[in-house]
C-alpha cells in the first residue's frame, strides 16, 4: 500500500494489509498533509521500538454518505485509529458505529479521533489540545486570563470556544455575520460558561465595549480562497494582542497580511494542525510520539507546495 496516495471506499472494501494501519477521511482529502506528518513520526518512532515498523497512515476520500460504511469498514479490518476531518466530526459524534465518546469530547458535539476497540469505536477530540498549544508556541499566549474575539460560529468556532471556557479565557466575544447562527452558538455555550462573559457580535459593526489587548482567532472558512472577504476589519478593534489563523493552507490568509500589514504578532493554524496530530497519535500509541518530526514533516510538505 502506497501511503501517498489518496485511497477510496472501494479500496477499503478489498484492503488487505498486514501490520497496523492508520486513516484519515475527509471530503475533500487530497490537500491533507497528515499522512506525511503521521508517517514521519512513525518511522521515528520505528527507529526506538521495532513494534512500529509496520504501522502506516493512509488517507481516504469519503463523501458524508458513505461514512456509515467507510467506518463500519474500517473496524472490521481492524484499523487501529481513525482522524476525521470535514465534513465528519459532527457526523460521527453521532454515529451508532461510535460506542463510547471521551467526555471532554461531549461538550465540543464533535469528535476527530477514533480509536479501535472490540466494542466499536472510541471517539476523542484533539483539536482543542492543538489549537492551546499552538497558541503558546507560535505567539507565546496562554487562553487561560485572556481576552478572546472568536471568529465564526460553526463547528471549528464551537470547538474552539468550548477550549477557551474550559482554559478560563477572561472573556469570549464571538463575531459571526449571520446572526441566528451566532445565536444558536451562543445558546450551546451558556451552560460551560460559568461566571465567564460570553457576547457575540457582527462584525462589520464591532462594538466599543470590545477589549483592548484581545487574542483574535479565526475559526471561519474565510481566508482558503485568495478572493474570500476578511472575517473582520482588523484596524476596527482596539488594539488586538496577537492575531491566530487556523486555517494553514495557505500559509497567509488575507486576515494574516491584515495582521503583518498593521505589525501583529500572528500566525496560521499548522501549528494546532500538528498538535492534534500529535494527541492523536499518542491515544493510538499509548506513549509519547516525536512531535518535532511531525513539525519537520508538516513544514517540509507545506513548502513542496508553495
Amino acid at each position: 500500500m502506497d501511503a501517498a496516495r489518496t485511497y477510496s471506499l472501494a479500496d477499503l472494501e478489498t484492503w488487505s494489509r498486514p501490520g497496523v494501519s492508520l486513516a484519515v477521511l475527509g471530503h475533500p482529502i487530497k490537500h491533507s498533509i497528515s499522512p506525511a506528518m503521521h508517517n514521519a513520526a512513525l518511522a521515528e518512532l520505528a527507529r526506538a521500538d521495532a513494534r512500529f515498523a509496520d504501522w502506516r497512515y493512509f488517507r481516504f476520500e469519503v463523501p458524508p454518505e458513505e461514512l456509515p460504511r467507510a467506518l463500519e469498514l474500517l473496524h472490521a479490518k481492524r484499523f487501529l485509529g481513525v482522524n476525521l476531518t470535514v465534513p465528519h466530526k459532527i457526523l460521527a459524534f453521532t454515529s451508532p458505529r461510535v460506542a463510547a465518546i471521551d467526555p471532554a469530547a461531549q461538550p465540543v458535539g464533535a469528535i476527530n479521533t477514533l480509536r479501535w476497540s472490540a466494542a466499536g469505536w472510541e471517539g476523542f477530540n484533539t483539536d482543542g489540545h492543538g489549537l492551546a498549544t499552538g497558541l503558546h508556541e507560535d505567539l507565546g499566549r496562554a487562553l487561560a486570563g485572556a481576552h478572546v474575539i472568536l471568529l465564526g460560529a460553526g463547528g471549528a468556532a464551537r470547538g474552539a470556544a468550548i477550549e477557551c471556557l474550559q482554559q478560563g479565557v477572561a472573556s469570549l466575544w464571538i463575531a459571526n455575520r449571520t446572526r441566528e447562527n451566532l445565536d444558536g452558538l451562543l445558546t450551546q455555550l451558556a451552560p460551560f460558561a460559568g461566571e465567564i462573559p460570553v457576547h457575540g457580535f457582527d462584525p462589520r459593526t464591532p462594538p466599543p465595549a470590545l477589549p483592548r489587548g484581545a487574542l483574535v482567532i479565526n475559526a471561519t472558512s474565510a481566508g482558503l480562497k485568495p478572493d474570500d472577504p476578511l472575517p473582520v476589519d482588523l484596524a476596527a478593534l482596539p488594539a488586538p494582542a496577537a492575531v491566530y489563523d487556523m486555517i494553514y493552507n495557505p500559509p497567509e490568509t488575507r486576515l494574516l497580511a491584515a495582521a503583518r500589514a498593521l505589525g501583529l504578532p500572528r500566525a496560521n493554524g499548522l501549528s494546532m494542525l500538528v498538535h492534534q496530530g500529535a494527541r492523536s497519535l499518542e491515544i493510538w500509541t499509548g506513549g509519547p510520539v516525536p512531535v518535532e518530526a511531525m513539525a519537520r514533516a508538516a513544514r517540509a510538505e507545506m513548502a513542496g507546495r508553495h
